[in-house]
């Protein structure tokens, strides 16, 4: 009866070992590196944001790639998300960003790319007055609808004369 009961608690430990064991390997355990990094977009213009999301980071992390955005903050929870900004200086290209989870020493690392930043195509945008020409056909089109609604006045007013 002894070894019975030896054998069932044995076979009770394993069952439990062998439970945790997925878990562990998953990166439930502390100490986790991140996996499944991704960002959106893949190519990002200089100036513009860019989302970056890790798994296995459950207590957070950061997210840092010198010379192009600054470290910042991975959220916690089962995905990880991080919004960074590109800097207006960084230099276009492939880069690589590296995601650290909190209470770990292991760095997952993924590409992205760089676009040169291309300002506004603004044009003048009013900046500039009406040339002296413009003035002129303006004044002239103003002076053509006055004299207009002048001779539909007088008109109007002739017909309404006579039938009185």
């Amino acid at each position: 009866m002894r070894a019975s009961r030896a054998l069932t608690a044995a076979a009770a430990a394993f069952a439990v070992l062998g439970l945790a064991t997925p878990i562990a390997a998953a990166g439930g355990a502390p100490g986790g590196g991140p996996t499944n990094i991704t960002v959106n977009p893949f190519s990002v213009h200089q100036g513009s944001t860019m989302q970056v999301s890790a798994s296995g980071c459950h207590q957070g992390g950061t997210v840092f790639s010198p010379g192009n955005f600054p470290e910042t903050a991975l959220s916690p929870g089962s995905i990880g998300f991080a919004t960074v900004r590109i800097f207006n200086h960084a230099v276009p290209g492939r880069h690589t960003l590296s995601v650290r989870c909190n209470g770990s020493s292991l760095v997952g690392t993924h590409q992205f790319q760089v676009l040169d930043g291309r300002g506004a195509q603004g044009g003048l945008g009013g900046s500039f007055g009406p040339t002296a020409t413009e003035t002129a056909i303006g004044a002239g089109l103003v002076g053509t609808a006055a004299l207009g609604a002048g001779v539909h006045l007088m008109r109007r007013r002739r017909a309404t004369r006579g039938r009185i």
